[in-house]
């Protein structure tokens, strides 16, 4: 049974986490498409971003998922979601993780672009598990001489070290902290500034982001 939005569930780590979404954006360089309806093997690139987030298991359970941007038709039976709209429309990614945010209650958030076809429930458990969910429950102690500091943020990176910014799971409150008061056109890079942040290596395909024709193409042909 799905949990009515706004209910956060927890699993075996016991710590519950919310998911973001990001679907809105102008989508300049797909010429003004709307990314998150476009197809890759017959399925809408939202469907496939969400249909990952619902398939985690065993490192907590998510709770609610936020999806930024213009609410779209949803397949009949699938688990449902709650929407947010960036403000203004178009005003960025950091806009949009703000409109999102303000819905989040979990201690724990996934933030996740909606044009990344291969990304699967693997890499969100792998995000989850080192930014370490057991603890993000309670405050951040102060590091002490030998202890390494807590995690604030984990990232995934692919092969060629290139940081996917919007694969990410954040301790909440520190992402609420790091936002701007003016978040709009504000890049996602300067978040993390100051933060201890892990990164999260992946292969190629699963950091693959559809952000021009060539790379919805390329993802398109990918061997399955």
């Amino acid at each position: 049974m799905s949990a009515r939005p706004g209910a956060t569930r927890t699993g075996g780590g016991g710590v519950p986490w919310d998911a973001i979404v990001l679907a809105g954006g102008l989508a300049r360089r797909m010429g003004g498409a709307d990314k998150a309806t476009l197809e890759v093997d017959g399925a809408r690139l939202l469907d496939r971003v969400l249909g990952a987030v619902g398939a985690v298991g065993s490192v907590g359970s998510v709770g609610s998922t936020i999806v930024v941007g213009p609410p779209r038709p949803r397949p009949a039976g699938s688990r449902r979601v709650r929407w947010a709209r960036e403000y203004p429309p178009g005003g960025g990614p950091v806009a949009a993780i703000a409109a999102g945010l303000r819905l989040v209650e979990a201690p724990v958030v996934v933030v996740l672009a909606v044009d990344l076809p291969f990304l699967g429930a693997a890499e969100i458990h792998r995000l989850l598990d080192r930014l370490d969910v057991r603890s993000a429950a309670v405050p951040a102690v102060p590091a002490v001489p030998a202890v390494p500091a807590p995690a604030d943020v984990a990232v995934l990176s692919d092969p060629s070290g290139r940081t996917q910014y919007l694969a990410a799971a954040w301790r909440t409150m520190v992402l609420r902290a790091a936002l701007p008061a003016r978040p709009a056109g504000c890049s996602v890079r300067s978040l993390l500034a100051g933060r201890q942040v892990r990164t999260v290596p992946a292969d190629a395909r699963a950091c693959l982001d559809c952000d021009d024709p060539e790379a919805l193409a390329a993802a398109r042909a990918w061997p399955r």
